[in-house]
């Protein structure tokens, strides 16, 4: 029965789907752009042959047509990925992507932004990607998000400064990108924004904060869009929500994530304090914390913001799938997080008055 429900989804997908009349340009960067011609289309994104990505990036891979798993292998180990599964699978380690791998037309294929972002962040490239589809604006590369990134994540820390002054938070997805999807439905974006904003109230009621939610409702946002709120506000703390699925069904807890360490030392421990002090809020409260992890995700940028990114569950597993899809466990995440987003504002240090 799910081998036929699986091929059902399939054919959605591909009827859902029309060949684009453009291409793309692809190509590591510094080295010449080839042209991708077989570029197909859903809801406006590119889906591209995954072999022929492979190929031009100097990568390669194969297909496991018992387990329904393609590996590919990098410089870095073997990397997993699966068709309608929302993970690359790294060393251990799950990436979150924006669009699950699709049979389309025979081959297994993926979105631009697995091509232009996420495979290039897990293996630390820099691609170059350009849709050559003139009604298309070229989709950034990992470098040049990254450096967009660099600029919006500054902290402005003014003398005097006690507490926290303000939170950013990004509650994951929305609109027509669902994020992880788990059995029976339960969706990542709704997941993220339920927790954000029972999280966004218990700042404002106790802590009295200009708390900033980077979307409110079920719609999607541009990168840029996202980052851009940090720019315009005084924020002392940015919490980035996911949600996360799991090819294996025994992966379970929150996950944690801070920038590696490099360059500002100082905002990047300010970080690993904030991440720690919601891991031990968390723990108190009787919620799975699978790790603290150093990992070069783009939404972590290289500015020196403190930023955590919390992957607040499995959907994939059931007991995590229980607390995320019940208002009364998003409620029971959100005043986790919230006491520790108290205990790091009690320990920030006084910034000297300025004479």
């Amino acid at each position: 029965m799910r081998r036929i429900v699986f091929m059902l989804l399939l054919m959605l997908l591909f009827l859902q789907t029309e060949i684009a009349a453009g291409a793309v340009h692809l190509a590591l960067e510094g080295r010449s752009p080839v042209v991708v011609e077989e570029v197909y289309r859903r809801d406006g994104l590119a889906f591209l042959p995954l072999e022929e990505v492979l190929s031009i990036l100097g990568l390669s891979g194969s297909w496991d047509s018992v387990r329904h798993i393609y590996t590919i292998d990098t410089p870095a180990g073997r990397a997993l990925i699966s068709p309608g599964s929302q993970f690359l699978r790294l060393n251990g380690r799950f990436h979150p992507l924006t669009h699950p791998p699709a049979f389309i037309d025979g081959k297994l294929r993926v979105d631009e932004n697995f091509v232009a972002l996420h495979l290039p962040a897990a293996l630390r490239l820099s691609v170059y990607y350009r849709d050559l589809d003139a009604d298309s604006d070229p989709l950034p590369s990992d470098s040049s998000l990254d450096r967009l990134f660099s600029l919006l994540l500054r902290q402005q820390q003014p003398a005097g400064r006690t507490g926290l002054r303000s939170v950013v938070i990004d509650p994951a997805h929305g609109g027509g990108d669902p994020g992880s999807i788990g059995p029976g439905g339960l969706t990542e974006k709704e997941v993220v924004l339920g927790v954000a904003q029972k999280l966004q109230r218990l700042l404002r009621m106790h802590l009295d904060l200009p708390v900033h939610l980077s979307r409110t409702g079920d719609y999607s946002l541009t990168p840029k869009q996202r980052f851009e709120l940090v720019s315009q506000t005084e924020a002392d703390a940015l919490i980035l929500l996911h949600a996360q699925s799991s090819l294996s069904p025994r992966s379970r807890g929150t996950v944690l994530f801070v920038r590696p360490r490099e360059g500002n030392v100082d905002a990047t421990d300010d970080s690993m304090l904030l991440a720690r002090e919601l891991r031990q809020a968390l723990v108190r409260a009787g919620i799975p914390v699978a790790a603290v992890e150093r990992a070069p995700l783009l939404p972590l940028g290289k500015g020196d913001l403190p930023t955590v990114l919390i992957e607040l569950g499995y959907l994939s597993h059931p007991a995590d799938r229980e607390l995320l899809g019940r208002s009364e466990g998003r409620e029971r995440l959100a005043e986790a997080l919230f006491q520790g987003l108290q205990s790091y504002a009690q320990k920030l240090p006084v910034t000297p008055q300025q004479r």
